[in-house]
């Protein structure tokens, strides 16, 4: 089976996740297969630590790159993978089994899904969403206060001194090696139109 690797990256609350399932909507999940870097998160107690003691989980270190790059090898050989869902310690959230099926399309979306080498060049596309800083700020909070559990001054912390000095050095400088970028900092439709006007084309090809 052919596979057409889109790869979807940009800062902290760009919009990376929910651009790969608004993408899934036009689609089957024989057709596309989504695949997120946050569940490839290292476990807690290998998780990268600043002077005062706290995990920074913006660094490229903080994710088992081996384990990424062997399941996005493993489903453009056709094979499925079973991943445990990563919940970012957070005690209300019972992980859940999941189940990645190969597909013509896979969309990797993650921070650092351009920067592993090895992973960018599985991509046959690649994608970076940004938005203005305190629009990723406000989503950041929403986002880790009802996902993850995390106080508005864990947020802002890890914000000021994990964040943002990653996304600056890191991977801001990757939106120039990107082949479309992406800005959401109201809303995306007009580009997921087009996108999946693209890939429904590549679909096609792949069929014939």
């Amino acid at each position: 089976m052919q596979t057409f690797t889109i790869g979807i990256t940009g800062g902290s609350g760009s919009g990376k996740t929910r651009f790969i399932q608004d993408m899934a909507d036009h689609f089957t999940s024989d057709e596309i297969c989504l695949v997120s870097m946050d569940h490839y998160y290292k476990p807690l107690d290998q998780q990268p630590r600043d002077n005062n003691g706290i995990e920074n989980f913006d660094l490229p270190k903080s994710i088992d790159y081996d384990a990424l790059k062997a399941d996005i090898l493993k489903l453009k050989q056709g094979q499925i993978v079973v991943k445990e869902e990563y919940t970012f310690n957070n005690p209300q959230a019972k992980p859940n089994q999941l189940t990645f099926k190969p597909a013509p399309i896979l969309l990797v979306e993650g921070l650092f899904i351009q920067y592993f080498e090895e992973i960018e060049k599985e991509l046959d596309l690649k994608i970076f969403i940004e938005a203005k800083d305190h629009i990723k700020l406000g989503r950041r909070i929403r986002r880790d206060k009802e996902e993850r559990g995390y106080d508005l001054d864990d947020v802002l912390y890890r914000y000021e001194h994990h964040t943002m000095p990653v996304y600056d050095e890191l991977i801001e400088p990757l939106k120039h090696k990107a082949d479309l970028v992406i800005p959401n900092n109201s809303d995306f439709k007009a580009a997921i139109d087009v996108l999946t006007g693209f890939v429904k084309l590549k679909l096609s090809g792949i069929a014939n």
